[in-house]
């Protein structure tokens, strides 16, 4: 079926076509989710509250406009990103402190998506919203800066701090050889 069809069934609250739609993309998102929200039941109601905005909003939808997997990944990362910013929005100051860290090629033969994703989750919740908008979704700093209500310079200062905890937590593992699995 595609998706055009199922947007229209969508729009017309036909249940059988709503469940397409959770079934052919949920996975998909909850990735996004898992990235914004590492623990797992958070980022599964993230996902539910996100799909309760797709429904209401798919009306909305242009696919001249974009693609629905990119209009739906912006629905799941705006409502990620709400639900966080309730939160306060952290600062770690030892960042500052780590100097640059350079890592040997073999360091990064021994990690899979999941390591990756596992040591991301790990940043603080600012520089992991900013680390994930900028180098996983590709969002220029002007654009990160609006979604989270700050600055584009906190933006671009957010990623380097997150960019030189991650080469901190990845020397780490290579010093203590900890390649099986990242917790």
């Amino acid at each position: 079926m595609s998706a055009t069809e199922i947007i229209q069934g969508c729009i017309q609250n036909d249940p059988k076509y709503q469940r397409l739609l959770v079934v052919n993309y949920s996975a998909m998102l909850l990735t996004v989710s898992r990235r914004y929200t590492p623990i797992n039941a958070d980022a599964e109601d993230v996902l539910q509250d996100a799909f309760i905005k797709i429904f209401g909003a798919i009306r909305q939808f242009d696919s001249n406009r974009g693609k629905l997997e990119t209009w739906m990944r912006k629905i799941v990362i705006n409502t990620a990103l709400k639900r966080l910013n309730k939160k306060c929005f952290t600062h770690e100051k030892t960042v500052d402190q780590f100097m640059e860290i350079q890592l040997l090629p073999s360091v990064y033969e021994h990690l899979q998506a999941e390591d990756v994703m596992a040591l991301v989750n790990t940043l603080p919740d600012g520089y992991r919203q900013v680390f994930n908008l900028a180098v996983v979704e590709g969002y220029p700093h002007t654009e990160i800066a609006k979604m989270l209500g700050i600055e584009p310079a906190t933006s671009r200062s957010n990623l380097s701090k997150a960019k030189k905890l991650l080469r901190k937590k990845l020397s780490n593992q290579e010093k203590q050889e900890l390649w099986t699995r990242i917790s």
